[in-house]
């Protein structure tokens, strides 16, 4: 034989060489929930090594990752009280936008604080918008919808609210029609012409959220299909990239990662903006359920988990191993 692909396999200084991907940690995003009242971090019962942060426990988590060379890192809020209309996510002084000013404070310049633009944390029926009544179609009852067009109004008012708190990085997770125009219209016309935004565009009602939604205590009442994509579409999810690069968005995402790798390739291959994924809340609970029981190497899972998903073409990844990952690589 002439051709032995085994060659460039045969040591770790050889694999190391010829390496087609590598992970580095300023590719690395952290998400992080940060929960109103609390004077110490809570930890997350589904998710074990993640917390509800304090704001003290926070600053501590922000100035660790950035040590680490962490690339960022996205803020969650879980406020105490709740309303129909979301009325905390626009409150300068709701838990998001505070913690989003204490988080800049500590960060600097070291990495980049981004925020979710999302009602659905505070939202008393948990879902990312306004809801109104309307007669179904076929069985003529009257049921409760999300309403794209308000959701797009309060997403316009949370868009200034989060730039005005020193977001760096708007992380638009609604999955309403039309929400990136909404938000650059509305930061544009605040003077806000700098702050860029990160558009979920391909985002899947996935089986993969359930841990999240103890992490943020969701109040959802139904399920989210009706605006989140059917995960039997692949051109769809292409579809979502193009409306929202059209619209102005600075980065993409596909969510969740690894069940859509192929819909992340896809992105890749057709996106003039850097291209992100997020290994979900469910990723992460599946990884450390199957370590505890022994049936998984843990650290190689997460290693290669991440890794799959930059191949697939993930310019970035947010994941909740982000600072163990980055530990293990400058190690």
């Amino acid at each position: 034989m002439i051709i032995r692909p085994r060659r460039l396999r045969s040591t770790p200084a050889m694999r190391r060489l010829v390496a087609e991907n590598r992970t580095h940690p300023s590719q690395l995003i952290l998400p992080m929930f940060v929960r109103e009242g609390l004077s110490e971090a809570v930890p997350i019962s589904s998710m074990p090594g993640v917390q509800q942060h304090s704001l003290d426990s926070m600053r501590r988590a922000i100035a660790g990752a950035a040590e680490l060379g962490v690339g960022g890192v996205m803020l969650f809020g879980v406020p105490e009280r709740k309303d129909a209309e979301g009325s905390g996510a626009i409150d300068p002084n709701g838990i998001l936008n505070v913690a989003t000013r204490a988080a800049v404070a500590e960060a600097g310049d070291a990495l980049v604080v981004q925020t979710d633009l999302c009602l659905d944390e505070f939202t008393d029926h948990g879902h990312c918008g306004v809801l109104r009544e309307r007669t179904h179609p076929v069985t003529g009852a009257t049921e409760l919808t999300v309403d794209n067009d308000a959701s797009l109004e309060r997403y316009r008012e949370m868009g200034v609210a989060q730039a005005e708190a020193g977001s760096q990085l708007l992380g638009l997770s609604g999955m309403m029609d039309g929400q990136v125009a909404a938000v650059r219209d509305a930061l544009d016309a605040a003077g806000h012409t700098d702050t860029p935004l990160l558009g979920y565009a391909a985002k899947y009602a996935s089986a993969f959220y359930g841990p999240f939604r103890e992490a943020v205590q969701s109040s959802l009442e139904g399920d989210r299909r009706a605006y989140q994509q059917n995960p039997a579409n692949r051109r769809e999810g292409i579809r979502e990239v193009e409306l929202d690069i059209d619209e102005g968005a600075d980065i993409v995402m596909v969510k969740p990662a690894m069940s859509f790798l192929d819909v992340l390739a896809d992105a890749a291959a057709i996106s003039s903006v850097p291209v992100w994924a997020y290994q979900v809340s469910g990723e992460y609970a599946m990884i450390e359920a199957a370590a505890a029981h022994g049936w998984i190497d843990r650290r190689r899972a997460i290693e290669e988990s991440v890794l799959s998903i930059q191949r697939a073409g993930a310019d970035a990844v947010l994941t909740y191993y982000a600072t163990e990952l980055a530990e293990w690589l400058r190690r």
